[in-house]
């Protein structure tokens, strides 16, 4: 839940930044990656964030294995948009980064399968 948290605030502030810093000096299709990023972090943030709340009731390793995905796909699958357009921001291009991002996404897609087989043990 620690996790979570530190991360929905991360998102809020990336967000902010990339509304105003970014907006200005990048265009917008660049721009819609970045938000991607955010979008995505958001939404694991919230499930790391309900994982830990399923975890106290379902003591079950599937559901920590589910945690340590979603905080991976969170670095490898944000973190990867993140650092690709800020790069292109700064006149950088590390194309060979975008393979880590579906590689996050992988990482997503188990942890949903690793909570929802943490869940399923508990009945």
């Amino acid at each position: 839940m620690i996790a979570g948290a530190l991360f929905a605030a991360l998102a809020v502030i990336l967000g902010a930044f990339g509304a105003h810093a970014l907006k200005a000096i990048m265009p917008p299709d660049q721009l819609m990656v970045f938000e991607t990023g955010v979008r995505y972090q958001f939404y694991h943030s919230f499930a790391l964030l309900i994982t830990g709340m399923v975890y106290s009731s379902v003591l079950s390793k599937s559901i920590r294995i589910a945690s340590s995905f979603f905080i991976t796909g969170i670095v490898l699958f944000s973190g990867s948009l993140y650092t690709m357009t800020l790069l292109s921001a700064g006149g950088m291009s590390l194309g060979y980064i975008g393979i880590i991002t579906p590689i996050g996404g992988l990482f997503f897609i188990a942890g949903w399968i690793f909570l929802f087989l943490g869940i399923i043990k508990k009945k």
